[in-house]
């Protein structure tokens, strides 16, 4: 019996080729270096979890029923108490954990009612996941350099002009991969933009706390310089991926407009999208421990300052770059060429095309790789 095949309206077929695949043959080449493969390219945390966080979550292993998608009280109160350090939002806000913050990206288009003859619109150099969240609610992506240029006629690649009705706009800061952030006067006027055009405004802040430039603090939507106290229409994603190297346990969460939260957690509740319980145990133990953070910081930053010379010294513009885990870097000239000229030196780099058109000359470097790893990267760049 012939094997079944996919339907022809199957989102596999909708879906852009899988970006990290065209790397292959340049990992090949880099690995082939004499020192060996430095790999700067996925945004992967290599450093150690915390003891304290490993041992909540072993405290927690034995519990044999199921977890909620809303997550225990004490949960919800490590959540309200970090925003509210971190953000100033009201200790009364609105929380709801996530498995990771990738499956939020991709799914809350569709989990928001979003669909057929609406659009979704995120910055045109970014994170592929906006896209691919679009696609999967059969909406139509739209990426812009500012979402207010989707209010009006857009203009899609290849030129066609935008029809959809514009119900997500998704903003990223500081970003990724370009690591920009935003002023608080910049988020107020998206925050009045998208409350007059009846849009809802998500914004991924899983770099929030990892700002470089004293005079470019990155800022939450969630602040109440931004909305006033009022966070109808809002919505922020964190996650511990980056801040306690917890990518491997899937600990994020979604923050804002209590409406949209409450709906979500239905939809979510029916669809079975729970946070493991031990993970929402090491989670409580992770939000409630900055000392721990504080340290991983203090890694990244000097990582940073080690590759970031080494970069320029070999000839490169860094743009913006003023928060986040990664630099934004450019040879002037094709995205590819850069990243072949790294692989004979053995140094994998992520080709800024994979974040948008628009990325097709820069590179991203990661500055999640092991001190040893960036040292080294850094003396064959010299």
């Amino acid at each position: 019996m012939a094997p079944r095949r996919l339907h022809s309206a199957s989102p596999a077929r909708r879906l852009p080729r899988f970006p990290w695949d065209r790397m292959a043959p340049y990992k090949e080449r880099a690995a082939a270096h004499p020192g060996g493969l430095v790999d700067l390219t996925v945004g992967a945390p290599v450093d150690e979890v915390p003891e304290t966080i490993r041992e909540a979550l072993i405290e927690a292993s034995s519990a044999p029923g199921y977890p909620t998608v809303a997550g225990p009280v004490v949960l919800r109160e490590a959540m309200r108490s970090w925003l509210h350090r971190h953000t100033g939002v009201a200790e009364d806000v609105a929380v709801l954990p996530t498995v990771g913050s990738k499956e939020l990206v991709a799914n809350l288009p569709f989990q928001l009612g979003i669909g057929p003859g609406d659009a979704v619109a995120y910055p045109e150099i970014a994170y592929p996941t906006y896209e691919i969240g679009a696609i999967l609610a059969k909406a139509e992506p739209l990426p812009v350099a500012d979402p207010r240029d989707a209010a009006g006629p857009a203009e899609l690649a290849g030129g066609e002009a935008s029809t959809g009705r514009l119900r997500l706009a998704w903003i990223n800061y500081p970003a990724n991969p370009t690591g920009e952030v935003a002023s608080v006067e910049q988020l107020r006027a998206l925050v009045d933009w998208a409350r007059e055009s009846d849009v809802v405004l998500a914004s991924d802040e899983c770099y929030l706390t990892l700002g470089w430039d004293e005079e470019q603090p990155p800022v939450s939507i969630l602040d109440p310089r931004v909305n006033d106290g009022d966070l109808t229409g809002l919505l922020a994603a964190h996650s511990l991926s980056k801040r306690s190297n917890l990518a491997g346990y899937r600990s994020a969460f979604l923050a804002g407009d209590p409406e949209l939260i409450a709906d979500l957690l239905e939809i979510r509740r029916h669809a079975g999208f729970m946070v493991p319980w031990a993970v929402q145990k090491a989670t409580v133990a992770a939000l409630h421990d900055e000392a721990h953070a504080i340290e991983q910081r203090a890694r990244y930053e000097a990582r940073r300052g080690m590759l970031r010379g080494a970069v320029e010294a070999a000839g490169f513009r860094i743009d913006h770059s003023a928060a986040g885990l990664y630099l934004w870097a450019t040879r002037g000239e094709d995205c590819w060429t850069t990243v072949e000229w790294l692989a004979d030196r053995g140094i994998l780099a992520a080709a800024g095309e994979f974040y948008g058109a628009k990325g097709n000359r820069h590179v991203r470097f990661s500055l999640t790789a092991t001190d040893d790893a960036i040292a080294d990267a850094a003396q064959r760049l010299k």
